[in-house]
């Protein structure tokens, strides 16, 4: 059941790891999905479509199809403004985006593309939808982003932000998959396209600098000035990702001493160290595979990094190395509601169910309300866009929050600010998160928490997804009374595909994989590792008894 710790993990990629980028890209535009298989159909999952050419869940006709359902869409909904797409640096993203505007341009869309074909953060893309979007009531904007986010090098991703800026919603992207599904059955009749080269000179296809407008802006979400008045000494790794260009002009702009310890931008991601399964991911949030970070942690005050979308981030400091990011969400927010008097005072903290309790208890301290959702930042972009919601994380180390003044500043998951706001921390505390993270649990207790999980069917995640607080017969959870299960987040009462149970001192969550054929158990307790070992261990015997026991694990 627990996770199997590869003997590679933290260690140097080996160079026989590492992906064929030129088979790769064949494999892109040689190899056809068959549609009749359901593991090579278009899937969006918690953040888009993903997959790998090798094995035909991410080619040049799932692209293809995709990008003409998201044409219908905008059709069908009078979304008539400019399409922003920005890409990330793996491998697949730069033939995907020739698919893409391949298909945007012969269906008239108007395409904003970044000069010289720079690499786009996905909080650029979402920063730029609300900047042209804000005042207007029609010609609205919407956006793609071309990226598998942290996925191994391999991978291929393709995400959809409607006007809002945010992710899209379940029924937007279930009626793009659906659209796209038919259009790949259908042997893609249906499908605009006209040739790249005159896709890429097309009247429709513009030129929009991401970088100077997203930079520019950046002084009205982060005091800039306190970082530069505390001569605060930063390291950023981009680990190779879209924002590899964006923190030298950051450092320019705003004349801050950051150094970015490494430029480098490979498709095969050879610099990273391995992750702890084995693979190369890019996850600022994984020991494993910040090493090199981490190794590094003494020659700066604060040191950060971002995954290669640059919508999460990984916070390195002297104290504690890397922080886990529940630790440093917490400190983010206790930070954030009292130097941001300019907020709403009724703004409050947005979290998802498997996100730490150390959130409520915080969030609690500070009077503030808490609005807990299901998994997916989607579930955040609306009070993101009306200022209801300061500040939205979730565990797995993704952040944005308000600009200075209360205004919306992305709807979308953003790296770059959480990475920053750790130095401004540092700046206006005198020490670094990881020591204000110290005294917030001497004061309001320390959660341990581990995650779990476990191989499962198809129709087992179904199963589990699908379990109602009525099948959870035990009153007790590791000798406390349980006093809530859910199935539904209680921010917005929205399905949560799986189950919540919390006592006074601890809690688990349980829930299929949105991608693997997998599902996992969260759990923390505010009492020790004990305690928590026997949550953990009564939470697998509540799954397998509500799923009829899993064989062989």
């Amino acid at each position: 059941m627990t996770m199997k710790i590869s003997p590679l993990a933290g260690k140097p990629t080996p160079p026989d790891m590492l992906v064929n980028v030129a088979r790769l890209v064949t494999a892109y535009y040689s190899q056809a999905p068959n549609p009749a298989n359901p593991l090579q159909r278009v899937a969006f999952g918690t953040s888009g479509h993903r997959g790998s050419a090798f094995e035909r869940t991410f080619n040049e006709a799932h692209v293809l199809a995709i990008t003409q359902a998201i044409c219908l869409y905008r059709e069908r909904q009078g979304i008539d403004g400019p399409i922003f797409v920005g890409i990330d640096t793996h491998a697949l993203s730069e033939p995907a985006f020739a698919s893409a505007l391949e298909v945007l341009s012969a269906n008239g869309a108007e395409v904003m593309m970044a000069a010289g074909g720079e690499y786009t953060p996905t909080p650029a893309v979402s920063h730029a939808i609300l900047n042209y979007n804000n005042g207007r009531k029609t010609g609205l904007a919407d956006g793609i982003v071309i990226t598998p986010s942290h996925n191994p090098p391999g991978d291929g991703g393709f995400k959809y932000n409607p006007p809002n800026g945010g992710p899209a919603d379940t029924d937007v992207t279930g009626w793009i998959e659906r659209q796209a599904n038919e259009l790949l059955g259908n042997g893609l009749k249906g499908v605009r396209r006209m040739p790249f080269e005159k896709a890429l000179h097309a009247p429709t296809t513009h030129t929009h600098d991401f970088l100077n407008s997203y930079v520019n802006d950046l002084g009205n979400v982060i005091d800039m000035d306190a970082i530069r008045g505390a001569y605060v000494r930063m390291g950023v790794d981009p680990l190779g990702g879209a924002g590899v260009h964006y923190w030298p002009a950051i450092a320019d702009r705003y004349k801050l001493d950051l150094t970015i310890v490494n430029r480098q931008v490979d498709p095969t991601f050879r610099f990273m160290t391995v992750d702890w399964d084995g693979q190369i991911r890019m996850d600022p949030s994984s020991s494993y595979a910040m090493q090199g970070l981490i190794s590094l942690k003494d020659q700066f005050d604060i040191a950060f990094a971002c995954d290669t979308d640059h919508d999460r981030h990984g916070i390195v400091t002297r104290s504690a190395g890397l922080l886990p990011a529940n630790h440093y969400l917490s400190v983010a927010i206790d930070y954030l509601f009292q130097h941001r008097p300019e907020w709403r005072k009724d703004a409050a903290v947005g979290k998802t169910v498997v996100s730490s309790q150390m959130i409520d208890r915080v969030s609690a301290r500070l009077k503030r309300r808490l609005y807990e959702v299901p998994v997916g930042f989607k579930w955040f972009a609306k009070g993101l866009q009306d200022g209801s919601l300061g500040f939205c994380g979730e565990e797995s180390a993704g952040a944005t929050f308000m600009r200075r003044n209360g205004a919306v500043w992305t709807t979308d998951k953003d790296g770059i600010v959480p990475a920053l706001l750790s130095a401004e921390i540092t700046a206006r505390m005198g020490r670094d998160p990881g020591e204000v993270y110290r005294s917030l649990t001497k004061e309001l207790g320390e959660p341990v928490s581990d995650r779990l999980q476990a191989t499962a069917t198809p129709a087992q995640k179904e199963k589990l997804s699908k379990l109602s607080p009525q099948q959870i017969k035990s009153k007790t959870l590791a000798g406390e009374p349980i006093l809530s299960v859910l199935s539904r987040a209680p921010g917005n009462n929205v399905e949560i595909g799986g189950v919540k149970v919390a006592t006074e001192n601890g809690w688990f969550a349980a829930r299929p994989s949105g991608t693997e054929d997998i599902y996992k158990i969260y759990g923390e307790s505010f009492r020790g590792k004990e305690h928590l070992r026997a949550i953990l261990a009564e939470a697998q015997s509540i799954v397998d008894h509500a799923l009829g026991a899993i064989k062989g694990n």
